[in-house]
């Protein structure tokens, strides 16, 4: 089974291609009805195939948006190009965008002789036709011999319906895919600042060129989901952008791709933070740790570029995890090299182990007898001639595990941190941030 076939497991695929520049990504943003695909007026801002869910007239497909195509290509333009043939073998029917404003360009006529070798339906787009008097234009396109071209401005939403009821009528009756199993895979984000090796990574366990990689940071854009097999056990990985030092240093399609990311970590059930264990650990790395824990969400650090490092470099990194790691001493670890592919089954174990501790549930009875023992051995510190109790404790969730304590008083935070060290010593939570939530008793009101 292919890996689209993978991603979409029960709805047809739609493989969105086309040379660069020619409004891709905005016609894909028009047709799912929001601005998800990043958009920017320069060439190659998609380099990954990303797919989105989208429906039209009741029929639920999946829509691919590819980098553009182009046959000359060199370096990451190659490996772009790569990308959009794989989209094209496993889809079920491609949308062929060209812009109509420029008429055929050699580039396109390479992208038809594609397309025919693949002998897979093809919807011709012609896009940018944003009135009347470009439709001529359009009709220019019939000369590719791909039938009948579609005129549509992505910009303005012109022509999408006639050219989504085209697409409906191309689409198969049934799906070559396989169902999926109940409930679905775990959801992982891969997380970290650029160049560390997120898409070595997501390429290295899903045995293919998923994602694209090149040696300048900032390579992946868009969140790139992969089902992947992972110790035996099968996740669906998205591929994020390299998280800058701050969203507002990031300018255009980096600034977007910033959000996108913060949306990955958002739906992720964990999230493996990559770190590059021949760099020293940075203010942006921790950063990006303490963004994984506020948004509650199951943690594995994977120190990856294990086998640039030497004795030297291994007995500085120690040092720094027991400095500047210490907060996230809860996380399990795992020391790999995305490259060679050293230690990437171990993900598996460290990965369940997160969820395990992310979906711990303690009984109040549990709870409760652990809090009278605590608060005997070690009551809170008298504030103002006071000392707050702890009246009652329930845990109002997990996913991460949450705790609220009903207490006579407020508590001085470093109590409350303390308290969460303990129920973690005595409870576990591996893998998973503890939030304790206090919720004091108001005070009472002097009867008149």
């Amino acid at each position: 089974m292919s890996e689209l076939e993978t991603e979409s497991t029960t709805k047809p695929v739609v493989a969105v291609v086309g040379r660069p520049n020619v409004g891709k990504s905005m016609l894909v943003n028009r047709i799912i009805g929001r601005r998800e695909a990043v958009v920017q007026d320069l060439p190659g801002v998609t380099r990954d195939r990303v797919s989105y869910d989208a429906e039209w007239a009741g029929r639920e497909f999946v829509i691919v948006d590819t980098g553009g195509w182009a046959p000359d290509a060199k370096g990451m333009a190659a490996q772009i190009a790569e990308q959009a043939e794989l989209a094209i073998a496993a889809a079920d029917v491609v949308m062929f965008v060209v812009d109509a404003t420029v008429g055929i360009q050699d580039v396109d006529e390479a992208v038809v002789g594609v397309l025919r070798r693949s002998r897979k339906p093809v919807v011709l787009a012609a896009n940018k036709v944003d009135d009347a008097r470009t439709e001529a234009d359009a009709a220019g396109m019939w000369n590719l011999g791909l039938g009948e071209p579609h005129p549509v401005s992505a910009m303005h939403g012109r022509g999408t319906g006639d050219l989504l009821d085209a697409l409906l009528a191309a689409l198969p009756d049934t799906p070559h895919s396989e169902p999926e199993a109940p409930g679905g895979p775990r959801r992982v984000a891969i997380v970290g600042r650029p160049n560390v090796g997120k898409s070595s990574l997501l390429n290295k366990v899903s045995g293919a060129n998923r994602a694209v990689v090149d040696n300048v940071a900032g390579t992946t854009v868009d969140p790139v989901d992969e089902l992947v097999t992972v110790g035996g056990i099968v996740y669906r990985f998205i591929d994020t952008a390299g998280l800058r030092r701050r969203v507002k240093e990031a300018s255009g399609h980096e600034y977007y791709a910033s959000l996108r990311t913060q949306g990955a970590i958002e739906r992720a059930e964990v999230c493996v933070v990559v770190l590059d264990s021949s760099e020293t650990i940075s203010d942006q790395d921790l950063r990006i740790l303490s963004m994984v824990e506020d948004a509650g969400k199951a943690l594995v650090i994977a120190y990856n570029k294990w086998d640039l490092t030497d004795e030297e470099r291994r007995h500085y990194l120690n040092r720094e995890i027991e400095q500047d790691i210490r907060a996230f001493a809860w996380a399990p670890s795992v020391n790999i090299s995305a490259l060679t592919g050293r230690g990437v089954d171990r993900l598996s174990k460290a990965i369940e182990e997160a969820l395990e501790g992310w979906e711990t549930r303690v009984s109040t009875g549990k709870l409760n007898a652990f809090l009278g023992r605590l608060a005997a051995a070690h009551p809170h510190p008298v504030r103002s001639g006071k000392q707050p109790r702890i009246l009652f404790g329930t845990q109002a969730h997990n996913c991460p595990p949450t705790f609220a304590l009903f207490t006579s008083g407020q508590f001085d935070p470093q109590y409350v941190r303390f308290v969460e060290r303990r129920l973690r010593e005595d409870f576990g939570f591996r893998g998973s941030p503890v939030h304790v939530e206090v919720r004091a008793r108001e005070k009472r009101k002097d009867r008149t």
